[in-house]
């Protein structure tokens, strides 16, 4: 991905093409998880598969629950299920709790990961960050991106993800 403040024309061509699946796909009836999950797979796309996307809901007691993350495992999804948005915990849990995009560049240097950084970095992971899912004001939910190196998101990441997060919002508030 470009480390521009845009798209470059292929970037841009792949997330209009996700969101346009995506929100066919929202249109014609398809679960939410299979919806959230064409979003996932072009944040990954553009992240040249070096990045591993994963989308949280958060559910009617207002905890995190898995909304799509086909590429992280099942005992990763199950140890982070049922997070409470909580400003000191994680990049998801943080974003969820505050309604900013949070940052982690590394997991050893963040003390929101004391607790948590065995687990990203067990897989692998150096670094995350997360985006809000937002609809109305309303926290729905979070968009994170895992690294495998150290690193902040990029403005084309951060450009991507504000096309695909407004998409994952529609698709979560017509869920409920």
């Amino acid at each position: 991905m470009s480390d521009q403040g845009t798209l470059s024309a292929e970037e841009r061509a792949i997330v209009e093409a996700a969101a346009a699946r995506a929100r066919g796909a929202l249109h014609s009836g398809s679960p939410l998880r299979d919806v959230l999950s064409v979003l996932t797979a072009a944040v990954e796309a553009l992240g040249k598969h070096r990045v591993v996307a994963s989308i949280l809901v958060l559910d009617r007691e207002g905890l995190l629950r898995n909304g799509a993350s086909p590429n992280l495992p099942a005992d990763y999804l199950d140890a982070i299920d049922r997070l409470k948005p909580d400003p000191r915990v994680g990049t998801c849990a943080a974003a969820a709790a505050t309604g900013e995009v949070v940052e982690t560049p590394s997991f050893l240097e963040d003390a929101r990961w004391s607790e948590l950084r065995h687990l990203p970095m067990a897989l692998g992971f150096a670094g995350a960050w997360s985006m809000p899912i937002k609809r109305e004001g309303r926290v729905l939910g979070t968009f994170g991106t895992y690294f495998r190196e150290r690193r902040r998101p990029t403005a084309a990441e951060r450009a991507a993800m504000g096309v695909l997060a407004p998409v994952a919002a529609e698709a979560i508030a017509g869920a409920w």
